[in-house]
């Protein structure tokens, strides 16, 4: 992940809904959420959960499938992961041995 797309994924999180929803993703796992049940899980609503859905999209850091007339959305693990790269890529003066168990950790949570 370069840095034009790491601020976007700041900035993407750094509104309290959008940090509220990405949690819930990352909750959810592997199933996901629908759209209605994200808005109905935080009292937020619908157009106003559309917009903050769409931002999180275009930052890399949830993805969404169409199923039939609803979309269901997922944390996309692999922003994730890009992210938490991007921000431990120099970590501990690079030498890699002394944060290399906390990167390794990470990468099997996802």
């Amino acid at each position: 992940m370069d840095k034009l797309h790491a601020l976007s994924a700041f900035s993407a999180l750094g509104q309290d809904t959008r940090l509220d929803v990405f949690r819930l993703l990352i909750q959810a796992g592997p199933e996901g959420r629908l759209a209605g049940e994200i808005g109905e899980a935080l009292g937020v609503r619908q157009n106003t959960m559309s917009a903050n859905l769409a931002i999180l999209t275009q930052a890399g850091l949830i993805r969404h499938s169409r199923e039939g007339r609803a979309i269901r959305y997922f944390a996309d693990m692999e922003g994730v992961k890009g992210l938490l790269a991007f921000l431990l890529e120099d970590c501990c003066g690079g030498r890699k041995e002394l944060c290399q168990p906390l990167i390794d950790k990470l990468a099997c949570m996802c």
